[in-house]
């Protein structure tokens, strides 16, 4: 969960112009734990906030800047959203992650390269000594037209975050630890790789959107990417919009979870200091939704036979191993001696099975290697697709199949393919045909 959260929210505004004065930012109720309960209700596991936007105003009493918290009449001056934020958190288990922009519209050093420079970083090491383990750092290259010329010291800003915080990812146009997925939408491409080429990154080019989107077969850098988009149409709370519908929703997560990605949902907090109780209430029904189509799993009705497996029958690389409870390390390893397309085939036991949506994961700890599938129910193809990666979903475009026998074929791979868990599932949110049938009406 991405929370954007400072001026702008008091000013109904997206970009900050850098001449607001800290007194408007007054969140009259602010609780950080409503936030953080509000996302481990809805299963989310980190949350990133923005510490400094791009208008300078930082949400932490910052030795280095008085454009920030202290010049707030928020708990008379001597408040530290990040603070509250991290100490939140760390209540609920949630791991904790920071967004420092590197646009200032604010700070007078901005332009001047040398001087700017040393400020972002005396304020990352502040961001980054003071408040505990920080498992993500967000940089990007935004900022508008008619902006000062400024060259962002970018690898000494990395050496120093590895420096501070040997376990943390950095996420960016070019990594080197979670790369951005080239657009706000959520939307990974339909063959997302988890592997690209760094020296053709470079942070803020907007020439690399669909590189980002794609990544590369040949790429020899593991960064996955990472799929930012709001609940809402804006980025911070504005008091005229509604969060996306439900429908939305699950659409961004089977175009972003489902395409080997990790979802950054943004969900701002309002002028209160709070998450708004319609968007409190959107993601319940977003993480019933996702409970409903996924707690169970029709493969389980079925038994499997596979075209081989590595070791023999009596190996540990069974085809039973997709429908355990471990998705990453244990797999069906089909034999490395056979080059003919591999597959995997699912019988239900006893009459049919009901379905619409088709899960398949990598065993991705042993890298990314699926180019090529089909599936196929009772003979015929209902799907085919590129990579899968950590997870891939198929919601199936026809709808509903009752289905004896579905079989999954590999019909490209770099190197053995390894199938780490298949699942079939029921959507009662999915309706292709009604969505077919509107359009043929307008």
């Amino acid at each position: 969960m991405f929370l954007h959260f400072g001026v702008n929210t008091f000013t109904d505004s997206e970009w900050g112009t850098g001449q607001e004065s800290p007194s408007i930012f007054n969140p009259t109720d602010l609780d950080a734990n409503q936030w953080v309960d509000t996302a481990a209700q809805a299963g989310i596991s980190l949350m990133i906030l923005t510490a400094k936007h791009h208008d300078g105003f930082c949400l932490w009493p910052s030795k280095y800047t008085d454009h920030s918290v202290i010049g707030s009449p928020w708990e008379n001056g001597h408040g530290d959203v990040v603070q509250e934020f991290v100490n939140a958190a760390k209540a609920r288990g949630v791991d904790v992650g920071l967004y420092l922009s590197p646009w200032d519209r604010h700070d007078s050093r901005y332009g001047h390269i040398k001087e700017y420079n040393e400020y972002y970083l005396a304020q990352l090491q502040e961001l980054l000594n003071k408040y505990g383990n920080v498992r993500e750092i967000w940089f990007d290259g935004a900022k508008g037209s008619n902006t000062p010329n400024m060259t962002y010291y970018f690898s000494d800003w990395f050496s120093m975050v590895m420096e501070l915080q040997s376990t943390i990812n950095i996420f960016s146009d070019a990594g080197p630890g979670v790369r951005w997925v080239g657009n706000e939408n959520g939307f990974a491409g339909s063959t997302c790789w988890s592997t690209i080429n760094r020296t053709s990154l470079s942070i803020g080019n907007g020439s690399i959107v669909n590189y980002l989107n794609t990544g590369d077969p040949k790429g020899t850098d593991w960064l996955p990417a990472e799929c930012d988009v709001s609940i809402r149409k804006g980025w911070f709370w504005h008091k005229s919009e509604a969060p996306k519908r439900l429908s939305e929703l699950l659409e961004i997560y089977y175009n972003s979870v489902g395409r080997n990605c990790l979802l950054l949902l943004n969900v701002p907090p309002n002028t209160m200091g709070l998450i708004s109780e319609s968007d409190v209430q959107r993601l319940k029904e977003f993480r019933g939704a996702i409970d409903t189509i996924f707690t169970t799993n029709l493969a389980e009705k079925c038994s499997i036979e596979s075209s081989t497996q590595r070791g023999g029958k009596s190996s540990n690389f069974g085809p039973e191993n997709v429908l355990d409870n471990d998705h990453l390390w244990t797999y069906w390893a089909p034999s490395d001696e056979d080059s003919k397309d591999h597959w995997i085939e699912f019988k239900a036991k006893t009459g049919k099975i009901k379905f619409n949506v088709i899960r398949i994961q990598e065993a991705i700890g042993l890298g990314q290697r699926i180019k090529k599938h089909i599936i196929y129910v009772d003979g015929s193809q209902v799907a085919e697709g590129t990579t899968i990666g950590y997870k891939k979903l198929h919601r199936l475009e026809k709808g509903v199949v009752d289905a004896f026998s579905v079989k999954i074929k590999i019909v490209g791979s770099r190197g053995t393919p390894l199938i780490s868990s298949v699942g079939f599932h029921f959507d009662p949110f999915w309706h292709p045909n009604e969505k077919e049938a509107s359009q043929m009406v307008h």
